[in-house]
C-alpha cells in the first residue's frame, strides 16, 4: 500500500498544459490506451486497468471532494489481466468501464496524466506518490499545490470524483 496526494481537473487546455510541463523536462513514460473496468465492491473503489504500459488491479479509498486530496492505494501489478477480469466479473459484477488515452510523465515522485476520456473530455491529473513512507503527507500536499498553481488550475476545474462516477452520473 502507498500514499498519494492527488488532484484531477477538467481542462480545455490539455496540449498547452502538457507543453508547459515539458519546459520542466519530465521523464516521458509513454502514451497508454487504458481500459479501466470498475467492479462492485463494499469498500472504496476496485478497478482492473488494462493498457499497453500499465496493467494492474487497483483498490483505493479517496474522499469525493473537489480539491487535492489523500488517496490510499493498494496496487497489484499483473501482465495476465484476462483471468483476473473474468474472476472479478463473476464474483463482483462490473460497475462501469472507463476508456481513455493517457500520456504519462514523471518528475521525481510526482506522476502526471494528460487524459482524453471517451464520453467525458480532457483532464489533467497530478499524483504526488509516497511509495515507501519516506516523504510524508505534508510534502505531497505541497507538491500538489505547486502544480495546481503551475498549471493555473482554478477551484471550479477540480473533479470531485473518479471518471467512473462521472460516467455513471452522465
Amino acid at each position: 500500500m502507498h500514499l498519494n496526494f492527488e488532484f484531477k481537473a477538467k481542462t480545455n487546455h490539455l496540449t498547452e498544459q502538457e507543453n508547459e510541463l515539458l519546459t520542466l523536462h519530465p521523464k516521458f513514460i509513454g502514451e497508454d490506451h487504458q481500459i479501466d473496468t470498475y467492479f462492485n465492491c463494499n469498500n472504496g473503489r476496485l478497478k482492473l486497468r488494462e493498457g499497453n504500459i500499465e496493467n494492474a488491479l487497483i483498490q483505493y479509498n479517496r474522499a469525493d471532494t473537489a480539491t487535492a486530496k489523500q488517496s490510499d492505494v493498494t496496487l497489484y501489478q499483473t501482465k495476465d489481466t484476462s483471468t483476473l477480469k473474468a474472476l472479478l466479473t463473476q464474483s463482483n459484477g462490473i460497475k462501469v468501464i472507463v476508456d481513455k488515452t493517457r500520456k504519462i510523465y514523471f518528475i521525481d515522485n510526482v506522476k502526471f496524466h494528460f487524459d482524453v476520456v471517451k464520453d467525458l473530455g480532457t483532464f489533467i491529473e497530478v499524483e504526488a506518490i509516497d511509495a515507501d513512507a519516506t516523504i510524508g503527507i505534508e510534502k505531497l500536499q505541497q507538491q500538489c499545490d505547486y502544480y495546481k498553481a503551475f498549471f493555473n488550475i482554478e477551484q471550479n476545474d477540480f473533479i470531485h470524483c473518479s471518471y467512473s462516477d462521472l460516467l455513471l452520473n452522465s
